[in-house]
């Protein structure tokens, strides 16, 4: 766990994949076309907590959908990449106008499709439900699956490693204890 740690500690850059990742995978698709997609409001707040600390945040999908900008948007995420059928090139996009090298991104995936940026990214992360072939291929696993709490474990571990998941914690305490 220190080598993860020791990753997570370098980490200026988060890039999650989104169907699998931020949701649980599943694709609700209404009769007029209108394409829905539940997001676990606990990951949010991960997301919101881990911007607050300096870390910038991304998503990369394959799929394109309107949802997502409204969802990424409201947690102010601004680095939105989505049709996205090869990821990488987007992610070294995101890296150079960051001016963050590789080893400093964190990318969050659970299928095949994630595999070519899982192996450029410094720390790379399944989530608990994901592919074995991604699996084999991470640095660490989250111990919740996709859309059920796996972003915010990466938030918390990416904060613990910083030292800044206390601070965070700290500010919804007050003067309670």
């Amino acid at each position: 766990m220190k080598d993860i740690l020791d990753k997570a500690a370098k980490i200026k850059l988060l890039v999650f994949d989104v169907d699998g990742v931020l949701t649980d995978g599943r694709l609700i698709v209404g009769d007029d076309g209108q394409e829905y997609k539940s997001f676990f409001s606990k990951d949010g707040l991960g997301i919101k907590m881990l911007l607050k600390t300096g870390v910038e945040v991304a998503v990369i999908t394959a799929r394109t959908s309107k949802v997502v900008i409204h969802r990424m948007e409201n947690l102010g995420i601004e680095h939105i990449y989505q049709g996205q059928q090869e990821k990488l090139p987007a992610f070294e996009r995101i890296l150079k106008e960051l001016n963050i090298s590789a080893e400093q991104a964190a990318y969050v995936g659970d299928d095949v499709i994630d595999l070519p940026v899982m192996l450029r990214a410094g720390l790379a992360i399944t989530v608990q439900d994901a592919h074995p072939l991604a699996k084999q291929h991470a640095h660490w696993q989250t111990p919740q699956p996709g859309g059920q709490g796996a972003a915010r474990d990466v938030c918390e571990l990416i904060m613990q490693a910083q030292g800044t998941l206390e601070a965070q914690f700290e500010q919804y305490l007050g003067s309670i204890g």
